[in-house]
C-alpha cells in the first residue's frame, strides 16, 4: 500500500526501497542503505541525490564519511503540493498549445479517418463529439437521419444529450424514419415514412459523418468518419431529401 502511494508520488520501486529504508535506518552511509535495499551502490547514490532534490532525504558528515538521514514523513505533503504546481503549469501551457495542435491535427493529411467505437460507452463518446465539435464549429448546426429502432439506445447512453445540444445553442434537423420523434428546441423534424425504420442513425456534423447501430448481439457500436468531403456530399443529399419533404 505504501508502495503504491508512493509511485503516485512519482517514486519508482527502486526510489521507494531507498526512501524506506532510510526512514528504518535512520543516519547511514550509501553503503549500508544499499545492502538494506538489495540496490548497488552506485544506484542506490544516484537515487538518495534524487530523492534529496525533492526534499525527502538530507545528508551531513562525519569523521569524513557521508550519511543520508530521511527527512520527516511529512516532506511528503510538500512534494505533492510541488507536483500539483507543475501540473497547473502544465495543464495552463497546454491550453496555450492547443489551437496550434488542433491545427496541425487538422491539416494530417487529406485521406479520410475512420473511427469505431464499441458499447454503450462508444455511442456515448459519439454523442458528446457531436455537440464538442459544433461547439467550435463556425456554424452551430448537425444534420440527423434518426432511425426509430437505435433510438432508444441514444436516450440510454446519454440522456441529456438534447438539453446540453440546447445549452450549447446546437440547431439541428431531423429526417425521422419510423414512428416517434418529437421536438425541444433549436430543433427542426420532418418524417420520411413513420411506418418503417431503418437500421442505423447517422448523423452529419462539422466536417464529419457519425453511424450508430447495432451488431447481432444488439450491442451498440458508433463508426465517426473525419472527411469533409464526405461531410460536404453527405449534407447536400440531406438538404435536397429536406427540401423534398
Amino acid at each position: 500500500m505504501i508502495d503504491q502511494t508512493l509511485e503516485k508520488l512519482g517514486l519508482d520501486q527502486k526510489e521507494s526501497k531507498i526512501y524506506l529504508s532510510c526512514l528504518k535506518l535512520g543516519p547511514s552511509p550509501v553503503r549500508k542503505i544499499a545492502e538494506a535495499s538489495d540496490i548497488n551502490r552506485q544506484t542506490a547514490y544516484d537515487i538518495l541525490k534524487h530523492l534529496i532534490a525533492l526534499g525527502l532525504v538530507s545528508y551531513h558528515h562525519k569523521d569524513k564519511r557521508q550519511y543520508f538521514i530521511a527527512e520527516d514523513p511529512s516532506r511528503l505533503k510538500e512534494v505533492v503540493r510541488q507536483r500539483q504546481q507543475q501540473l497547473e503549469k502544465t495543464k495552463q501551457e497546454i491550453e496555450e498549445f492547443i489551437p496550434q495542435l488542433r491545427s496541425i491535427y487538422n491539416n494530417a493529411g487529406s485521406k479520410p479517418v475512420s473511427k469505431f467505437y464499441e458499447g454503450y460507452s462508444g455511442v456515448e463518446f459519439v454523442l458528446k463529439d457531436v455537440i464538442d465539435s459544433c461547439r467550435q464549429a463556425d456554424e452551430k448546426v448537425y444534420y440527423v437521419y434518426s432511425a426509430s429502432s437505435i433510438r432508444k439506445y441514444l436516450y440510454n447512453v446519454y440522456p441529456e444529450f438534447s438539453d446540453d445540444r440546447i445549452s450549447a445553442g446546437i440547431k439541428v434537423k431531423v429526417i425521422s424514419m419510423g414512428p416517434g420523434g418529437e421536438t425541444r428546441g433549436l430543433d427542426e423534424r420532418k418524417w420520411l415514412t413513420k411506418e418503417e425504420s431503418t437500421p442505423t442513425y447517422i448523423l452529419i456534423y462539422a466536417g464529419k459523418v457519425a453511424m450508430i447501430s447495432v451488431d447481432q448481439y444488439e450491442k451498440p457500436i458508433g463508426i465517426i468518419i473525419e472527411d469533409q468531403n464526405i461531410f460536404q456530399t453527405q449534407k447536400i443529399i440531406f438538404e435536397f431529401i429536406w427540401k423534398k419533404l
